[in-house]
């Protein structure tokens, strides 16, 4: 009996640590995401280029009622950026989140948000994100594997 409640108390010990490492694999998967756009919009490319899984299977998308735009593979996404990083100015825009879901699969995740981005004080449309991350194996941090927008009119 006695052993069973030592078992017992050494479980309830570690329960919050499990928490608590769940916890800061979102903080980090978030931090992961906000890195990447503040990459973005300050025109860093390297940083931005490091945010994400280089690999054939990367994919990036963007909808609003003008069309659909993709790239798939990191090779595209790269090229497809190129111009951006080349010619735009960095940007002293803020983003607005609204985070919906975080769901951690061991090495990887997936997270729904609303986002909205502040250009000089002036709200821009609502956009619906996702995005789909991998966990580098050697460095232990996350990357961004896909990039889903749908912004609405």
């Amino acid at each position: 009996m006695k052993k069973r409640v030592v078992i017992f108390a050494l479980t309830l010990l570690a329960l919050p640590v499990l928490a608590q490492k769940k916890v800061s694999e979102v903080d980090a998967i978030k931090a992961a995401i906000e890195k990447e756009s503040n990459a973005f919009f300050e025109i860093n490319h390297d940083a931005w280029m490091d945010s994400w899984v280089h690999a054939p299977y990367s994919y990036w998308s963007f909808v609003d009622s003008e069309g659909m735009s993709h790239y798939e593979g990191w090779d595209a996404i790269e090229i497809g950026f190129n111009d951006y990083f080349i010619t735009s100015k960095p940007s002293n825009s803020k983003i607005e989140r609204q985070w919906l879901e975080t769901r951690v699969y061991g090495t990887g995740a997936f997270v729904r948000f609303k986002q909205r981005i502040i250009t000089n004080g002036v709200p821009g449309v609502e956009q619906t994100e996702i995005r789909i991350l991998e966990k580098d194996k050697d460095k232990k941090d996350w990357k961004i594997v896909l990039v889903g927008v749908l912004k609405k009119s």
